[in-house]
């Protein structure tokens, strides 16, 4: 067992959207680690979706972060502060990747 690779598991629960990351375990091919990650992480029925992705595969940033993400903290026109929001858009509200109407509130007294 200690031979066999170290495979990443992620699950998507019920109630998600995404995969989240929730362990690592050792397994002799992916099938086996679809199966072991299933048994190991969703023994209360709560995923739909299990990936695996063996761990030489996974890349990732530096531990240096400030240096690594410094380039997005020059980019000032991505933050929503240089403008104002007409009246019509300030009672929508995102929900779930949706737009919805908000009823306006009515401010007379």
């Amino acid at each position: 067992m200690e031979d066999w690779p170290l495979w990443e598991v992620f699950i998507r629960s019920k109630q998600g959207l995404s995969h989240k990351h929730v362990g690592s375990l050792h397994a002799a091919d992916a099938q086996m680690a679809i199966e072991n990650a299933r048994d190991v992480y969703t023994r209360r029925n709560e995923g739909v979706s299990i990936w695996v992705v063996e761990s030489v595969h996974v890349h990732a940033s530096t531990e240096d972060a400030e240096a690594f993400f410094d380039p997005a903290n020059d980019k000032v026109y991505r933050h929503p502060t240089f403008y104002e929001l007409p009246d019509a858009v300030k009672h929508k509200q995102v929900c779930r990747h949706r737009f919805i109407q908000m009823p306006a509130q009515n401010h007379h007294n």
